[in-house]
């Protein structure tokens, strides 16, 4: 691999990553600017914001308490990014598709670690329900996560290999020279004769 598709490869996993990170920060610091621990806003019928920090995996699994619980998480998040970059190696420069969604996953795993080192535990606020029946609460970057991992799915699990359209050609059949035809001819002779027969 040269340099140059080095970097563009790089950079279609980095600008994703960048932007995915970036809109994760974003909306978690409007999110703890307006709203204080638990307060909700009522957004419609199926959505609330709240303010909830979340020391488990996405969607709350495998939440605890403590800081030890939140370096537990910080240290798996870390550990995540592992399976990660051994795919970006083994990912070709030219599959995109594949390279953007590795991007959006690396960003919401930053944005989750960054809550973890800072805040000993996930800021989530989407609040998604059905009456009383509540989805676990999540956030930007859980969907860049979620988003990317499907995205992989998709693209390598069920990605069918383009047939070849090229036909294969039988080789021609070469004519061989005359002269090789007439030696490759037995000589024509006339019957055997006996020892004391001869010749007319």
């Amino acid at each position: 691999m040269s340099f140059f598709s080095f970097k563009s490869k790089l950079a279609v996993v980095l600008v994703p990553a960048a932007v995915s990170l970036a809109l994760d920060l974003s909306t978690k610091g409007l999110i703890k600017a307006n709203l204080t621990d638990f307060s909700i806003i009522r957004v419609n019928d199926f959505l609330n914001l709240v303010l909830t920090y979340n020391s488990g995996v996405a969607f709350s699994l495998l939440a605890g308490s403590g800081a030890v619980q939140g370096l537990k998480m910080a240290a798996l998040a870390v550990l995540a990014m592992i399976p990660l970059i051994w795919f970006y190696r083994m990912t070709k420069p030219q599959d995109k598709l594949t390279l953007i969604s590795l991007g959006l996953i690396i960003g919401g795993a930053l944005g989750n670690l960054h809550d973890r080192l800072r805040y000993n535990g996930v800021v989530d606020f989407l609040d998604f329900h059905l009456g009383d029946k509540h989805w676990p609460t999540f956030n930007g970057a859980d969907i860049f996560v979620c988003l990317g991992a499907g995205m992989l799915l998709v693209f390598n699990v069920f990605k069918k290999e383009p047939k070849s359209t090229k036909a294969t050609k039988s080789p021609k059949a070469t004519k061989s020279p005359k002269w090789k035809e007439d030696l490759s001819r037995p000589e024509k002779s006339g019957p055997r004769l006996g020892p004391k027969q001869k010749r007319p």
